[in-house]
């Protein structure tokens, strides 16, 4: 007859066995993951660059042929809580100030590119550019319209109608 194991060997198989189960684990929630992921791309507007009334990047310049004097970089994704939640300012930027104001919209989960080229590590990020294309202010996370009104208006920005 052979010896029961002993305690040691008791441990070893214990530790094993949690081994495997956390590896099962980690398996099962990157195979969830990459699910949700690929599902939340088909459900999306379909391209990774928008203005931020989902018409094209040019639209509110190339309709009155002036060339923005600031252009309004958002780095972003179409399911994130704070990244849906800037929408409206946006949108409202873009009223508020016309042509005077270029927004454009990255989905960085569609498009990784864009996130690269400004060297950005969370969303949403914010990149004002000038008139030069050099970049003069970023801010990360939601950023209130509010904010965003006083930056423009110190870049000599005048508004054009109300919010």
């Amino acid at each position: 007859m052979s010896e029961p194991p002993t305690e040691e060997k008791r441990r070893d198989d214990s530790s094993k066995r949690i081994v495997a189960a956390v590896i099962i684990a980690a398996l099962v929630i990157l195979v969830v993951g990459v699910a949700l992921l690929r599902s939340s791309d088909d459900g999306s507007s379909g391209g990774g660059q928008t203005s931020g009334a989902e018409a094209s990047p040019d639209a509110s310049s190339a309709e009155s042929g002036a060339k923005p004097k600031v252009t309004f970089v958002e780095l972003g994704s179409t399911t994130c809580i704070p990244c849906k939640e800037m929408r409206p300012v946006m949108a409202a930027v873009e009223k508020v100030f016309g042509d005077q104001v270029e927004v454009v919209f990255y989905d960085v989960n569609e498009d990784s590119a864009p996130a690269e080229q400004y060297g950005i590590q969370y969303i949403p990020t914010q990149v004002f550019l000038d008139a030069n294309g050099e970049e003069f202010h970023r801010h990360v996370g939601f950023y209130p319209y509010e904010d965003i009104e006083a930056l423009l208006l110190d870049q000599g920005l005048t508004k054009v109608s109300a919010p």
